[in-house]
């Protein structure tokens, strides 16, 4: 009798990929680039700030924090953050990190559904995260249900919808990043991820093709979020950019090339 192996779940995938001694920054663009970087945590000081003048108050729910990079931005401008993360290695990272912080929890996701147990909240900060979840149209408009009257939602570095780019945006792309990992010295992974998908063929038990879900079903369709959040919200803004992880390239792309990702804000939630 053959048996057949169960596929990994999300959490094994995501530890696969993020385990102990993982670099978080190293094929982060939002962290690696000062540009993207500087304007995310400018955005979410200004997000903290206006639910504070609204609310009295900002208790942010931050999806997937990772080492808890932009976590330290959201207290430095006043937020209490619950985090939820669900690779364990990050999660006992995190705790050590904010262990004598009073402002920050962090909560171990094994199945995906903890954000939904954190109650309500001021705002929900989704960093690099949307792209990793398969229903993710469905997990916005659950997580919206939480925040409170004049609270905001903020989701950032998000691969934008493939069928409304242009062949020649998603060719320089792909091809950045391309050149990007081999630099890294990743030539076999590389070529055998980039092979599987030219042939649009994607294996559930790989961490590569899994993880970063979007090349599943061709990025993230940032108008079908912003019309979801636009019958909750009073102000909605996709906030369209390049974005590679080689420094030059970014630089470069910055510059002359097409918008590749999206951050999306909403606030002032009726």
């Amino acid at each position: 009798m053959t048996i057949t192996p169960a596929r990994p779940s999300m959490r094994e995938l995501q530890e696969r990929e993020h385990g102990v001694g993982h670099d978080y920054a190293k094929g982060s663009p939002h962290i690696r680039h000062h540009t993207i970087r500087d304007r995310l945590i400018t955005g979410l000081h200004g997000l903290v700030q206006q639910v504070i003048d609204r609310n009295g108050q900002c208790r942010v729910l931050e999806l997937g924090a990772g080492h808890g990079t932009f976590t330290d931005h959201l207290v430095a401008a006043g937020a209490q953050v619950t985090v939820t993360e669900m690779s364990m290695p990050s999660v006992l990272f995190l705790r050590s990190r904010f262990d004598r912080n009073t402002n920050v929890t962090v909560i171990h996701d094994k199945d995906g559904t903890a954000a939904y147990q954190a109650g309500p909240v001021d705002a929900v900060v989704c960093i690099s995260v949307l792209h990793h979840i398969p229903d993710y149209l469905g997990t916005v408009k659950r997580l919206v249900d939480q925040i409170v009257p004049g609270g905001a939602f903020l989701s950032a570095q998000d691969p934008l919808w493939y069928p409304r780019r242009t062949r020649v945006s998603i060719g320089l792309d792909r091809n950045a990043y391309f050149a990007w990992r081999l630099g890294q010295g990743q030539l076999s992974r590389g070529l055998a991820t980039r092979m599987r998908r030219l042939r649009g063929v994607y294996d559930d038990s790989n961490e590569a093709d899994m993880v970063e879900y979007h090349v599943v079903r061709d990025g993230v369709d940032e108008e079908a979020l912003r019309e979801v959040l636009a019958t909750t919200f009073e102000d909605v803004e996709v906030q369209r950019y390049w974005s590679t992880q080689s420094g030059l390239l970014q630089a470069v792309g910055e510059r002359f090339f097409p918008p590749t990702t999206f951050n999306l804000v909403a606030t002032k939630r009726r």
